[in-house]
């Protein structure tokens, strides 16, 4: 049995930016045999749902309406990496292309929709500290 950081969008709680979920049902269904732990990385450094979108700017994290949320999305990712280690958390499955939980493949910091190389906030951060993160287009490579 492992224990298993996710997304909480992922698991059907509405806490994206614009207050929407984007359940995964085979995510779900990991529950029947693992523990999962649902992390908000963004509601857990103190923003609010809905929330203007975001995206990385260079060394910063900046909402469209121009705003520095940066030391938000760190705040949220150390009480994300908290939760994990506390829990001894085997991996994680995070949110594909947001500024706290994408991996490999993130939006540009443009708002229009491009995407670049890079890992959100909370991914950099996990792994940092050895924490294996896929995302939900990842669950083939899970090491199960």
């Amino acid at each position: 049995m492992a224990t298993i950081i996710v997304s909480s969008c992922l698991l059907g709680c509405s806490c994206r930016y614009k207050g929407d979920s984007c359940e995964n049902e085979a995510i779900r269904a990991l529950a029947k045999d693992h523990v999962l732990i649902g992390v908000c990385p963004e509601q857990m450094g103190g923003l609010p749902t809905p929330r203007n979108p975001s995206e990385i700017v260079g060394e910063k994290v900046v909402s469209n309406a121009g705003v520095d949320v940066t030391a938000e999305y760190t705040r949220g990712a150390e009480a994300a990496l908290m939760l994990a280690q506390l829990n001894h958390a085997d991996f994680a499955i995070l949110k594909a292309k947001s500024p706290s939980c994408g991996k490999g493949l993130i939006y540009d910091g443009t708002f229009t929709g491009g995407k670049v190389e890079g890992n959100g906030v909370t991914v950099s951060l996990f792994q940092k500290h050895g924490i294996p993160v896929y995302t939900e287009d990842e669950l083939d490579r899970l090491p199960l």
